[in-house]
């Protein structure tokens, strides 16, 4: 489930988040907020779905699948292609990210 829960709360901020850059940035009718408030209210709930043990440590993970999801949505939606060095990144902060939720822990 981890793998498919953070990329889907990833996406549902980026939108929530697109719907008010669309509105200030490019003059889009503030309809668009109303899907963008209901996107980033599942995407709060989603990551309450996260089997770590701390809101501190989910969020950590959370922003390394973040910054990769960011740049799939650059590319996807945008049009614009991520360079080598917005991927060298994004496989830096995933790589982080798994240490974090994966690292051994001791009690």
């Amino acid at each position: 489930m981890t793998f498919l829960l953070y990329p889907l709360a990833a996406l549902f901020e980026i939108a929530g988040c697109f719907a008010f850059w669309a509105v200030l940035k490019f003059g889009k009718s503030p309809i668009w907020l109303a899907p963008g408030i209901v996107s980033l209210a599942f995407f709060a709930f989603l990551l309450t779905l996260s089997s770590a043990e701390s809101a501190g440590r989910t969020f950590a993970v959370y922003g390394g699948v973040y910054i990769a999801a960011s740049l799939a949505w650059i590319f996807a939606v945008e049009g614009l292609r991520p360079d080598r060095w917005d991927l060298i990144g994004a496989v830096i902060s995933l790589v982080g990210a798994a240490v974090i939720l994966w690292g051994p822990r001791t009690i």
